[in-house]
């Protein structure tokens, strides 16, 4: 038995009736029937923000390539700020061994007996 074949023919629908009116109650019903009311209208809010958050995706993902295409524009520009950065390291690196070379050559004549 199938649950499409419960309802295929009105008499069945007033048993089901009938059914719900005896086990529920009829002050039961009209509250049953708010909230079943209230949860769709809930679903079919959370189905339009599902729907609305996909169409903004595409949005989204062309913001996401712009990005790409931004930091490509400004990678050679990035890529000579970092060979600087890398030569001015390379300065201070010869200057602290010139310094501590001529420290340590000034050093060593005084330290040795002559």
């Amino acid at each position: 038995m199938n649950i499409g074949d419960l309802f295929d023919s009105p008499l069945k629908i007033l048993i089901i009736a009938i059914v719900f009116l005896v086990v529920f109650g009829s002050t039961k019903l009209p509250v049953f029937a708010r909230s079943l009311g209230r949860s769709a209208r809930i679903l079919k809010s959370e189905m339009t923000k599902i729907h609305d958050d996909d169409d903004e995706a595409p949005e989204g993902v062309a913001q996401a390539q712009a990005k790409p295409q931004a930091q490509a524009l400004t990678s050679p520009q990035q890529l000579q700020i970092d060979q600087l950065q890398q030569q001015v390291r390379d300065l201070q690196a010869q200057q602290t061994a010139a310094v501590n070379g001529a420290t340590a050559a000034d050093a060593a004549p005084t330290n040795q007996p002559g």
